[in-house]
C-alpha cells in the first residue's frame, strides 16, 4: 500500500504539470480551433529562461524570492514569444485550410528547439534548488515542498481561468469570438486582440509549467518540452479539448495512469518491460480515447458556428 500511495502522489504531481500545459492547448483550441504544437517548446523556453535568471542571480536573494523573479522573467519572455508566434506564423493562415497552420506549428516547434540549442547549448543543465525540499510523510509515502507547490498551482490556475472565462469582460469576449468572430466584431469585440490575449495566457501557463517541471526534475535542456507537450495534448484530448475542467481531469488521470503503469509494469510483464517504458501509456490512452470516445471524458466544448 505504501508503494501504491507513493505512485498516486507521483501521478498527481506529474498529472498537474500535464494539466497546466493542457490548459494552454485547450484555451487556444477553444477560440480558433488550432492545436499549437509549438506549445511544448514555449514551456522549454520558459524553463531555460528561469534557469538563466536563477543561476545569474544565485546568492543575491532568498530562494523563494529568486523563484518568483525567475518565474516572472519566464512569463514575460514566453508571453512575448507566443504573441509573436501568433502574429507572424498563425494569423496570416487563419482562413487557410486546417493543414497549413498545423504544418506551421510543427515547423515552429522545430525552429524553437534549434534556436534554444544555439542559445543555451545542447548539454543538460542542473536546475538550482530554490526551495527547501522538506519531505512530508503521508503514511509510508513522501511528498516534498515543490510537489505541494505544483498541486496548489494547478488548482489555483484552474479556478482563476474558470473565473476569467465565465465572469470577466475578456472571458465574454473569448466566448463570443469562439462562437463567431465576425458577429463578435460587429458587437464591438476585437477578435485579433482576444486571440492574442489567449496566446499570452497560454504562454503564462506554459512558463509556469516549465518552471514547475524543472524544479521537480532538477534539469533543463532544449528538448525538454517535446514529451510534456505531446502528453499534455493527449491529456487535453483525453479530458475533452476545449473544456478547461476536462484538461485538468485528463492531465491528472494521465499522470496517475503513467505513474501506476511505470511502477507495476515490471511485475505485470515478468520483468520484460521496465519503468523506462512509461511513455507508452500516454499513447495507449490516446488511441483508446480516440477510438471509443473522440470527444473526451467531459466532452469537447466548442461552440457551433453560424
Amino acid at each position: 500500500m505504501d508503494t501504491f500511495l507513493q505512485q498516486i502522489i507521483n501521478g498527481l504531481v506529474l498529472g498537474s504539470v500535464y494539466a497546466l500545459v493542457a490548459l494552454g492547448y485547450t484555451m487556444v483550441y477553444g477560440i480558433i480551433n488550432l492545436i499549437n504544437f509549438a506549445h511544448g517548446e514555449v514551456l522549454m523556453v520558459g524553463a531555460l529562461t528561469s534557469w538563466t535568471v536563477a543561476v545569474g542571480l544565485a546568492g543575491t536573494m532568498p530562494g523563494w524570492l529568486l523563484l518568483i523573479v525567475s518565474l516572472l522573467a519566464a512569463i514575460v519572455v514566453c508571453s512575448l514569444l507566443n504573441f509573436t508566434i501568433e502574429k507572424v506564423a498563425y494569423r496570416p493562415l487563419r482562413n487557410a485550410p486546417r493543414l497549413a497552420p498545423l504544418i506551421t506549428a510543427m515547423g515552429m516547434s522545430l525552429l524553437l528547439q534549434t534556436l534554444a540549442m544555439i542559445i543555451w547549448k545542447p548539454n543538460p543543465k542542473p536546475y538550482p534548488a530554490l526551495l527547501d525540499s522538506q519531505p512530508f510523510f503521508i503514511g509510508g509515502a513522501v511528498i516534498n515542498t515543490v510537489q505541494i507547490l505544483i498541486l496548489a498551482a494547478t488548482a489555483i490556475t484552474l479556478a482563476g481561468l474558470s473565473y476569467l472565462v465565465n465572469k470577466t469582460k475578456l472571458g465574454r469576449a473569448m466566448r463570443a469570438t469562439a462562437e463567431n468572430p465576425r458577429v463578435a466584431a460587429l458587437m464591438g469585440v476585437r477578435p485579433d486582440m482576444v486571440i492574442s490575449a489567449t496566446f499570452v495566457i497560454g504562454a503564462t501557463l506554459a512558463a509556469l509549467a516549465g518552471v514547475m517541471y524543472a524544479m521537480n526534475y532538477g534539469t533543463v535542456n532544449h528538448t525538454m518540452g517535446f514529451l510534456p507537450g505531446l502528453k499534455a495534448f493527449t491529456a487535453a484530448v483525453f479530458g475533452g479539448i476545449g473544456n478547461l475542467a476536462g484538461a485538468v481531469v485528463g492531465g491528472v488521470a494521465l499522470g496517475i495512469i503513467e505513474s501506476l503503469g511505470s511502477g507495476y509494469i515490471g511485475d505485470l510483464t515478468g520483468g520484460v518491460l521496465g519503468s523506462h517504458y512509461q511513455d507508452i501509456f500516454a499513447f495507449m490512452v490516446l488511441i483508446i480515447v480516440l477510438t471509443l470516445r473522440p470527444s473526451g471524458l467531459l466532452g469537447e466544448r466548442v461552440a457551433d458556428r453560424a
